[in-house]
């Protein structure tokens, strides 16, 4: 179940916020918190609208006026879809990065340096022969 689905009933979602089935009506009259509607047009009121209508309740307790939270809830759910969109483009970039053609890896080279190579591409085998043998000691 999402945050966004309405399951509540008004009487429900206002007793869940602490508020008069009137406030809410009124509330969506303002468009400060819009329900989602049946098909026989009964309010459906999800969590986030009632932590929604929390928020108001608490705003309004602080003396900021209806128009001021309307104006709160707007920057609010702005800022909550510009943060998504973020997220939506950080995971595309992310994406596009891993599975873009030519992209580059990194190897550890033969003296444990890193190696920058292109995706596909093998680091080159050192074919070199080191032969120790002790100092002849007189």
């Amino acid at each position: 179940m999402e945050p966004t689905d309405p399951i509540f009933a008004i009487a429900v979602a206002a007793e869940l916020a602490g508020m008069h089935p009137q406030t809410l009506r009124q509330y969506d009259r303002l468009e400060l918190v819009v329900p989602k509607r049946t098909a026989g047009q009964s309010r459906r009121y999800s969590m986030r609208d009632v932590v929604q209508l929390r928020e108001i309740a608490r705003l309004g307790t602080e003396g900021v006026s209806l128009e001021g939270i309307r104006r709160i809830l707007q920057l609010e759910n702005q800022v909550a879809e510009l943060s998504e969109r973020v997220h939506e483009l950080e995971a595309a970039l992310a994406d596009e990065l891993l599975n873009r053609p030519g992209r580059r890896i990194f190897a550890g080279g033969g003296t444990g340096e890193v190696v920058s190579l292109r995706a596909g591409k093998r680091t080159q085998r050192n074919t070199q022969l080191v032969v120790w043998r002790p100092l002849d000691r007189e």
